[in-house]
């Protein structure tokens, strides 16, 4: 009778271990598939192209735009380097004696985006950047975070046709490549030609190497129809970019722009998968650091629902300040990111 029953109850076992394999197993290939189908790249549906010569090099409202839009709608934009093609592959150090500053900043639009009015907010998705064929980097004298200790002068070319994602310095330098436009930015709200290089409420030049294929950038609308441009490729940028330079590139941009009514800003933010964050500009960095972090606490405090004082120490618990940049005078540029892994509830 035991051994009937040790018997049977084996055989039960069995059964049930069989029938919990099988369980896991459906469990787990759902699983996978349902991340393979998650995870899979639709190809975008491009609206509208723009060429690298639909550009402008100044900021106001009074520019023309070249290119009406819906919104959502998605446009790939081609821009050209940041010299206006003024260096080439075959250029050399004297290129820089004959440099003007005159075209510097071609930017691709501006974009007017259809219902888009003043106290609104474009929100730009960058949904592909692609890096051109070549590239520059430039110690100009007199320009550059150190210009007034170090007065060099310096001219470097990349060829980036036979690679995509390395770019050597020298033989003992390799650079991973991170593309992305040194300048975004929609019209200011004044009919004065205002010059590209400093960045300000509108955007403009942040050379914040951050802003790259996948980020969600956020801008204040200005003017109506917001007036959105893109320009100044860089396939690579330290944080600051302290010599003036990155290596300058013509890029391939790809992106979706939307009128969100919900939305107010005073300057630029920015999100990713893993944080949000917030720039200030200022003549100084102390200020510039001020206005990122108390846009924070703003933020923290509007879309987290915090007090103030919690959202202040959160600031100082985990938000992240950076220098974007410090060469694009008057104005430098400084972000506090946070990151979205602190928030328990999404």
């Amino acid at each position: 009778m035991r051994n009937r029953f040790a018997s049977t109850f084996r055989k039960f076992l069995m059964y049930c271990i069989v029938i919990l394999s099988v369980a896991s197993c459906k469990k787990d290939t759902g699983v996978l598939a349902s991340t393979a189908i998650a995870t899979q790249k639709v190809p975008l549906k491009i609206d509208h192209t723009l060429t690298k010569d639909q550009t402008h090099n100044k900021f106001s409202k009074t520019i023309l735009p070249v290119l009406r839009v819906n919104s959502g709608a998605v446009i790939e934009a081609y821009t050209e380097d940041a010299s206006d093609e003024q260096f080439s592959l075959n250029s050399t150090l004297g290129a820089l004696d004959s440099l003007s500053f005159d075209p510097i900043h071609p930017l691709t639009g501006p974009v007017y985006v259809n219902g888009a009015a003043p106290g609104d907010v474009l929100k730009v998705t960058l949904h592909e950047i692609e890096l051109g064929d070549w590239g520059w980097n430039a110690i100009l004298p007199g320009f550059g975070f150190l210009a007034d200790t170090l007065n060099s002068k310096y001219l470097k070319i990349y060829d980036l046709s036979k690679d995509k994602s390395r770019a050597y310095l020298n033989d003992s330098i390799s650079l991973k490549l991170n593309p992305f436009p040194g300048v975004m930015g929609v019209a200011p709200d004044t009919e004065e030609l205002l010059n590209t290089i400093p960045p300000r409420a509108n955007g403009g030049n942040m050379d914040d190497p951050n802003m790259t294929e996948g980020t969600i950038l956020y801008f204040p609308v200005l003017v109506e129809g917001g007036l959105f441009s893109v320009g100044d490729g860089h396939a690579v940028q330290g944080q600051g970019e302290v010599c003036g330079t990155a290596i300058e590139a013509p890029l391939r941009v790809v992106y979706q722009i939307e009128v969100l009514k919900d939305k107010t800003l005073k300057e630029p933010q920015y999100e990713t998968d893993a944080y949000y964050a917030t720039t200030g500009f200022a003549p100084t960095l102390d200020e510039a650091a001020k206005k990122a972090t108390l846009y924070m606490v703003e933020y923290l405090m509007k879309e987290r629902g915090l007090p103030q004082e919690e959202a202040y120490a959160l600031c100082s618990l985990a938000g992240d300040l950076q220098i974007a940049e410090v060469v694009d005078l008057p104005h430098m540029l400084v972000t506090m990111h946070m990151p979205k892994a602190v928030f328990i509830k999404q």
